[in-house]
């Protein structure tokens, strides 16, 4: 379980987030909603290490990551994944080289291993036969599928999307969600998932979480939130609420 208690973070004079709390379970898949520039994504860099808060705290398994040193925090951080908007890929790497690096360059696999975990993600997200290309050559939901394999070759057990399917039309956004879900389930990892795409996103996850003014407004299953009486809820949902 990861639990976010009272988390505070300001860019210069701009309070970002403002007192978050929230629980995130075992094994689900949790969506993070939330109007544009609200603190969502600066949320998930504070989960994953990447932003350290001004005050409050984030635990992982009980274990508070800004308390943990050395090996004891590096090996938090291996547990996490994180597939980011734009996915990230180098553009003078083909697809197998993309998926390779963070193997070559975090472990110590001999290059034979490295091959076969490389094929495997790949054909897991859709992309057997597509270890040749360079990114300039596939299209926008086959660089998505290369990035959340890269995530995935490192074995993680918590994974952190934030839009991954920005830029995408409904078609591919539906297939990359689905996607999402598929592998998220088969390999019972814990995941949170920023996005835009309402309400396609609320039949995938297992609860919904919304971000309002810095702070968490609302938690809950997905028709919970869906049916909530909240005025800035229904407004949000309604494309009113920014």
């Amino acid at each position: 379980m990861i639990q976010i208690e009272g988390l505070y973070k300001s860019f210069d004079e701009h309070q970002v987030l403002k007192g978050v709390n929230l629980s995130i379970e075992t094994g689900e898949l949790l969506a993070l909603i939330g109007g544009s520039g609200k603190g969502k994504s600066v949320l998930l860099k504070h989960i994953i290490g990447l932003l350290h808060p001004d005050a409050g705290k984030i635990l992982v398994d009980g274990k508070e990551m800004s308390r943990l040193k050395g090996r004891a925090r590096q090996e938090i951080k291996e547990r996490f994944g994180i597939v980011f908007q734009g996915g990230a890929l180098f553009d003078s790497m083909t697809v197998f080289e993309n998926v390779a690096f963070p193997l070559e360059e975090k472990t110590k696999l001999p290059p034979d291993l490295i091959k076969d975990r490389v094929l495997k993600e790949l054909q897991s997200v859709g992309l057997k036969g597509a270890e040749e290309k360079y990114p300039s050559e596939i299209s926008g939901g086959m660089k998505k599928r290369v990035a959340l394999a890269r995530c995935l070759v490192l074995s993680p057990e918590i994974i952190l999307f934030d839009e991954p399917t920005t830029g995408l039309d409904p078609m591919m956004t539906k297939t990359i969600h689905k996607l999402i879900r598929t592998l998220q389930q088969q390999r019972r990892l814990t995941a949170v998932i920023v996005t835009h795409e309402i309400p396609e996103i609320f039949s995938l996850v297992d609860r919904v979480a919304m971000l309002h003014e810095g702070a968490v407004l609302a938690v809950g299953k997905p028709d919970e939130i869906q049916n909530s009486n909240n005025p800035i809820i229904e407004q949000f949902l309604h494309g009113d609420l920014e």
